[in-house]
């Protein structure tokens, strides 16, 4: 089986990487990469009890390959977003079986037109590849920041795949997640002989992903040892902030599970319990938390961001209040999938992430 996985250096294609892996039974013997021609790198396939995978990574910045899990995987720097990504990617996806496109520019939000260049034209490109390649089977990252919001009262009842993923006006991020649906929607209609999977996971924790999400979302400035500072205070959150997260090692298992049984269509993936402020607080090690107004918090962010003191707009804000809460049972029963981790164990890892400095050298977006 070959499987190429697009944006394999981050949080979540780092952790898809060392699943693959272990689907192969260990990935056997590695030896030192070596360079290819045309801007591949070469590693070895990963061999085990369930046969020979062949792992194929594409990023726009190559990690260390001498490192693991990168080591195990045949490297392609492609950029997706580039005018010529698709006859890039056309020559890379030749003869895989599946693609796993997990790339993404969370970053920078005062420059929209650069995001859509990598989320929304990088994710058309990919799928165009696809096509022109004959792969059977696309994986695409898709979020709960996808679907429509709900208000309060709705967070009460949980949602399956079928509510209306048409995203949260407000937020960039919802905004071109509901695009790409849009995208997958037309690429389904267009090409029934691909079989096209979408998971749509809560926020995605690791240890491993803690340098990564601070200069995401809180900036250099704040050192990531701020949460040893914050023990002795409460959490200020507004009433709405309900959500749901999992383990990125969870999320990983969902993609393979997906490749591995060729299951088409929408899962939702996250884990027990649900993230309210009190849940945040103790996973922070906090004394406890305070309701805020929705509107003061929104306010202080902008106002922060506008001055470019942080990177994180208010658009998360409204994701943060207004996303759904999911059912998970398709993924369950069509997958075979269930989280190892609690969402608070999840949220706890990258908390000890942040208290440690924890990062990852040999990946770019991981070394933060």
């Amino acid at each position: 089986m070959r499987v190429v996985v697009v944006g394999a250096t981050g949080n979540v294609g780092t952790a898809v990487l060392r699943r693959l892996v272990a689907a192969a039974g260990g990935g056997g013997e590695h030896v030192a990469p070596r360079a290819g021609g045309d801007g591949e790198h070469v590693g070895v396939a990963a061999a085990g009890a369930r046969g020979t995978v062949e792992i194929v990574g594409v990023a726009r910045r190559l990690p260390d390959l001498r490192a693991e899990p990168y080591a195990a995987a045949v490297w392609h720097a492609v950029d997706v977003g580039d005018a010529d990504a698709v006859e890039q990617l056309t020559a890379v996806f030749q003869g895989a079986d599946a693609v796993i496109h997990l790339a993404w520019a969370l970053q920078p939000t005062h420059d929209i037109p650069a995001q859509h260049r990598t989320n929304v034209t990088g994710t058309a490109n990919v799928l165009e590849a696809v096509a022109r390649a004959s792969v059977p089977q696309v994986v695409v990252a898709s979020s709960v920041g996808a679907y429509r919001g709900v208000d309060v009262d709705g967070k009460h009842t949980p949602v399956d795949e079928s509510w209306p993923a048409d995203g949260i006006p407000t937020a960039t991020y919802s905004v071109h997640k509901a695009a790409n649906e849009a995208a997958m929607d037309d690429f389904v209609a267009q090409h029934p002989g691909v079989v096209v999977t979408r998971l749509r996971p809560g926020l995605i924790f690791q240890r491993d992903a803690a340098a990564e999400i601070r200069a995401l979302f809180l900036g250099h400035l704040v050192p990531m040892s701020i949460v040893r500072w914050i023990r002795w205070l409460v959490l200020p959150l507004p009433y709405p902030f309900v959500f749901q997260a999992v383990h990125a090692d969870d999320v990983a298992d969902a993609y393979w599970r997906a490749v591995d049984r060729r299951a088409g269509g929408a899962f939702n993936i996250a884990a027990s319990p649900v993230l309210n402020p009190p849940r945040l607080a103790r996973a922070f090690g906090m004394l406890g938390a305070v309701r805020i107004p929705l509107r003061l918090l929104r306010g202080i962010v902008t106002l922060t961001w506008r001055l470019r003191l942080q990177p994180t707009d208010a658009g998360w804000i409204d994701i943060a209040a207004g996303v759904p809460i999911m059912r998970t049972d398709r993924a369950r029963s069509v997958l075979g999938w269930e989280a190892r981790h609690t969402s608070e164990d999840a949220l706890r890892a990258l908390v000890a992430g942040f208290a440690d400095g924890a990062n990852v050298p040999a990946s770019g977006p991981l070394r933060g």
